[in-house]
């Protein structure tokens, strides 16, 4: 799809969706005009945001490489967004070739083109379903004929838990899959902090307050009890540029924190 070609039915085009913005910031084409206008907005005010959405995809690409490797052969990617190379899948299967990937998000144009880019392949999955209700993805019948919760799972929470306010309602958003995990599976979180340069943090929570997308930025210690049950793998809970990086990153005033948790007896 380019640039405001026809919507599929069912995609609301009047309304800003974090899918759809994080996809322009990344620089796709699956957007809209008023994703665009939100976005530029954002972008006024917090320069560092298109530099924080691909740190984001790199953290991704490493914790899943780093998943793969540890023996994760099955991965629940929440608040998957629109399709961007390299997708889960890709990355776990350079390690295990028949790595099964269930993708998650609420955005009917994310089912979209997903359900075009997987419908060849038995291994990968896109549900439509929405975070708030997590036991009804877990239930999902399709989730259910991929993923075996007798063994280790990769959950990925990657940008995603900022959309839920307050310190209550992620925990309780992971804690149904935490009860799923076995012992061996693996976490994976990132979230902008609210930490960083604390002007660059005002002119971020100014420029999203009362817009459409809500996002509640968090300090350390607000997120590390998200991985409660999980032993945290080094390098623990940081910015993510500094996540077992591969290259140096650019310094930016905005950080966004994540960690990676294996979970324990």
């Amino acid at each position: 799809m380019s640039h405001d070609q026809s919507p599929p039915d069912g995609i609301d085009t009047g309304t800003p969706h974090v899918a759809r913005i994080y996809d322009y910031v990344l620089g796709g084409k699956n957007n809209y005009a008023v994703d665009r206008e939100y976005a530029d907005k954002i972008v006024a005010q917090v320069p560092d945001y298109p530099g924080l959405a691909r740190a984001n995809r790199l953290f991704l690409s490493r914790s899943v490489e780093f998943m793969a490797q540890a023996g994760i052969r099955q991965f629940i990617d929440l608040g998957a967004g629109i399709p961007t190379p390299p997708n889960v899948h890709e990355i776990a299967r350079e390690t295990h070739p028949e790595a099964r990937v269930v993708y998650v998000d609420n955005d009917p144009i994310v089912s979209v083109h997903n359900d075009v880019l997987l419908a060849t392949d038995s291994r990968l999955i896109s549900i439509r379903a929405d975070l708030r209700e997590p036991q009804d993805v877990l239930a999902h019948p399709d989730l259910l004929r991929l993923i075996d919760f007798d063994e280790p799972v990769g959950v990925l929470f990657i940008a995603v838990l900022q959309l839920f306010p307050g310190r209550e309602e992620p925990a309780r958003i992971i804690a149904p899959f935490r009860e799923r995990m076995v012992e061996g599976s693996h976490l994976a979180i990132a979230q902008p902090s609210a930490e960083g340069s604390q002007e660059a943090v005002e002119r971020a929570r100014a420029a999203l307050s009362g817009g459409p997308v809500p996002v509640d930025l968090r300090k350390h210690e607000e997120i590390l009890p998200f991985f409660d049950g999980f032993e945290l793998v080094e390098p623990g809970l940081v910015d993510i540029t500094r996540w077992r990086p591969r290259m140096e990153a650019p310094s930016t005033g905005m950080i966004v924190l994540g960690g990676v948790g294996r979970k324990s007896v």
